[in-house]
């Protein structure tokens, strides 16, 4: 396990030591900062039952943040490597093609989870200053960290597999993208086939991301989301370790 921990620290370390963590990590703030900023000025000029946190994920912030953040994260984990020839150079360490998948997946992880925390600061600006005890429900929040959690571990996956495939941090990037918008757009066909019935209208509900947030910023936690998004990123994985290995038969 410890060159497994040796390579999350230098994954962490690659994103810190250059500009280009700065910048997704002030992207990220000043998207939540306007996103709740619009919340506010919403909640002032009309009083709504709606959940805080189902409002939050509603807005286009969110998601942008998603769809935006996964590429800038991920770009550089196999595809700078590749390009500054230290490739090679990693893989004939005493480690595993496995580990290094892991470990550089567990660093943009890792590095996701840290953009997202102020996002507690946040909640907890508003919760301090709201008049009612009973505005926030904890529950919800915690679910909603568990979504936010798996569809990470979802997009980072992807983007792993996405720059796995190129020596070219604008094309992992690009591909990334697509990908992420791809099953993002998958959501709204849900929405337009949701008063039909059979099996294509239950297939693509359930692969709608925004009626998985949905239930998670209810304080749902339904097995059949999660099964969904832990499988697809062991899949994506799966995908980055065969590419990852691929490289022996080249």
């Amino acid at each position: 396990m410890q060159p497994y921990w040796t390579l999350v620290r230098r994954e962490l370390g690659s994103q810190f030591v250059s500009w280009a963590g700065y910048v997704i990590i002030a992207v990220v703030m000043f998207l939540l900062g306007l996103c709740w900023v619009s919340l506010l000025k919403a909640l002032n000029a009309e009083p709504t039952e709606q959940p805080l946190m189902e409002m939050f994920y509603s807005t286009m912030y969110f998601w942008l943040i998603l769809l935006i953040a996964a590429p800038m994260v991920t770009m550089r984990s196999f595809a700078l490597e590749k390009y500054s020839g230290t490739f090679e150079t990693l893989m004939t360490t005493p480690v595993s093609d496995l580990q290094v998948v892991m470990a550089k997946f567990t660093g943009a992880l890792i590095f996701y989870l840290l953009m997202w925390l102020p996002l507690l600061g946040c909640v907890f600006i508003v919760h301090y200053f709201s008049n009612d005890a009973m505005a926030f429900d904890w529950r919800s929040l915690g679910t909603t960290a568990l979504g936010i959690v798996l569809l990470g571990g979802l997009f980072m996956a992807v983007g792993c597999f996405a720059s796995s495939l190129t020596r070219s941090q604008i094309i992992a990037a690009v591909v990334t993208f697509a990908l992420g918008i791809s099953l993002f757009l998958l959501s709204f066909l849900a929405s337009a086939i949701s008063g039909q019935t059979g099996w294509i209208a239950k297939l693509f509900t359930h692969l709608s991301l925004i009626e998985h947030m949905r239930d998670f910023t209810h304080g749902v936690i339904d097995t059949r989301p999660i099964i969904f998004y832990l499988s697809l990123t062991g899949l994506f994985l799966f995908l980055t370790w065969k590419a990852v290995e691929s490289r022996r038969w080249k």
